[in-house]
């Protein structure tokens, strides 16, 4: 799929005909798709399902770009330097342009992205071809508009439930948030049901079972339905998904273009790097992921986005069982120290951290470093069509998820296993020996720690601070407040959701902007 995929065009092409008898006819083309004469024949169901995930390659739509600073930077654990003042907003709490082209674009192509799932789900089953294919083509479309769905509520918080391929004419107003969520589990499990468990050849990197049950876990997490959420993700733990995956021997395995679509992946976006590098992003093309120059250090990138150095410290926290440090640290963190000689050997792009001669601000920065192409990009400047695939869920993910499900339903004995798994491919010792007989309390608190080391940068962290409750309680804002300085901006009842683009409410009178913005 990766390199062979081609898209549909989104919309109804008309082409203007001169006319001898009348030089203002317009006569639409019969040879043209439109919707009227597209939706005929199973290639049709194809191209369909592959634009949804042709929106995939925009700069505003999931994981390609913008995604990482709502998710990762405005958390607790990043803070931006950009000089964009409207993009340093969003990590600094403190945004007045509703409009700017980051959330605008990020808002539109999560919409564009649903538009298009509407449209393979309104029309594939009336296209006469075998059924399981079908189904397969109507899961797929399923799993992609509750992946976006899912971003949507937990951005913006109120939104419209569109579930029909929208027309110009359509004002839809915002539904409570708890019918978007019924939605999303109501498209994963027929989304479950339909998929198979793998692919073979170009449609390797499609959505599968396991996709659609480890986001359905994802899901039921977030909203504290912890039984459910450990019947979706038993896939993986005691049911047919066991044979299917396994944690990778290396951990940076994850985050690079040679080991992609591996054992450890569930999900993940498939991206390419084209000959030139170029900017475009058009509904055709598939250009790589633009992430990397806005979060690599000077010389190399812009510097937009930085990680607080409370991580590294968590990384320090205990070493592994043979005494060293967590491996994952290095993978996860670019600073002074990534290699723990310190910065006479810390390799920066093909320079050390030394050599760089940075000043006395950057030489205390940490940048995230998951997803930057500094493993084989060797003194040049990022790419913006990087060829890292993004891992949207992955097992050690899923066990931790499930563990933390396991602890909510008091099964906190049963819940130290999963932990361990994910802690013994760090090389650390196992919690049941180190910290036996938590209580529901501590392994909860524990837990946080595990997710930090685990999956800091993978743009998990704001909605995990929004499930374990930090933006409702004033003492765990001051806690944000301690780690992370933006949030003295934080505003409860407010700040939790981003403001929807005023451009959006100008021309749509029953959309209502979000609470106290």
């Amino acid at each position: 799929m990766k390199k062979h995929m081609t898209y549909l065009l989104a919309g109804t092409l008309l082409l203007t005909a001169a006319c001898k008898k009348s030089t203002n006819l317009d006569i639409p083309n019969p040879n043209v798709p439109d919707e009227s004469n597209f939706w005929q024949t199973s290639g049709d169901a194809l191209l369909g399902v592959n634009a949804v995930y042709g929106n995939f390659y925009r700069n505003g739509a999931p994981f390609s770009r913008w995604q990482p600073f709502y998710m990762d930077v405005r958390s607790d654990d990043g803070y931006s330097t950009s000089g964009w003042n409207e993009l340093r907003s969003i990590s600094g709490l403190n945004i007045t342009q509703y409009s700017f082209e980051v959330n605008y674009d990020t808002w539109g192509h999560h919409w564009r992205g649903v538009y298009r799932a509407n449209q393979v789900i309104a029309n594939v089953p009336n296209i006469q071809m075998e059924g399981l294919l079908k189904n397969r083509y109507l899961g797929e479309a399923k799993f992609l508009r509750a992946l976006y769905y899912y971003n949507l509520v937990t951005i913006w918080g109120s939104i419209p439930l569109i579930l029909q391929p929208s027309t110009p004419a359509d004002k839809p107003a915002q539904v409570p948030q708890d019918q978007v969520w019924a939605q999303i589990e109501k498209d994963l499990t027929e989304a479950a049901a339909a998929l198979p468990p793998s692919y073979n050849g170009d449609d390797i990197g499609r959505a599968t079972k396991g996709a659609a049950f480890g986001l359905l876990g994802r899901v039921y997490l977030q909203q504290k339905k912890y039984q459910p959420c450990v019947d979706a993700l038993s896939y993986f733990t005691t049911g047919a998904g066991t044979g299917l995956y396994n944690l990778t021997a290396n951990y940076a395995d994850n985050f690079r273009h040679t080991t992609e679509n591996n054992s450890e992946s569930i999900f993940e976006v498939q991206f390419k790097m084209r000959p030139e590098n170029g900017g475009d992003d058009g509904p055709t093309s598939n250009v790589g992921t633009s992430r990397a120059p806005f979060f690599a250090p000077p010389t190399n990138g812009f510097t937009d986005a930085n990680m607080h150095r409370w991580v590294v410290h968590e990384f320090l926290k205990e070493t592994t069982a043979a005494g060293g440090r967590d491996p994952r640290l290095a993978i996860t963190a670019l600073y002074d120290s990534t290699d723990e000689r310190g910065p006479n050997f810390t390799p920066v792009y093909g320079q050390t951290f030394t050599a760089r001669n940075f000043d006395n601000n950057m030489k205390t920065r940490v940048w995230y470093r998951k997803y930057l192409d500094d493993y084989f990009r060797i003194n040049e400047f990022e790419i913006f069509n990087s060829p890292i695939n993004y891992r949207v869920i992955r097992l050690a993910d899923v066990y931790l998820m499930y563990a933390e499900a396991l602890n909510g339903l008091t099964r906190t004995n049963d819940a130290y296993a999963w932990v361990d798994k994910v802690r013994q491919r760090a090389g650390l010792r196992l919690l049941s020996v180190v910290r036996p007989g938590m209580t529901q309390t501590q392994f909860q608190t524990q837990l946080e720690h595990e997710r930090i080391t685990e999956l800091t940068g993978e743009s998990l962290r704001w909605n995990d601070l929004a499930r374990w409750g930090y933006f409702e309680d004033a003492t765990k804002i001051e806690q944000l407040k301690a780690r992370d300085s933006e949030f003295g901006n934080f505003v409860q009842n407010r700040t939790r959701y981003m403001p929807i683009p005023q451009s959006e409410i100008d021309i749509n009178p029953n959309l209502k902007q979000n609470p106290n913005w």
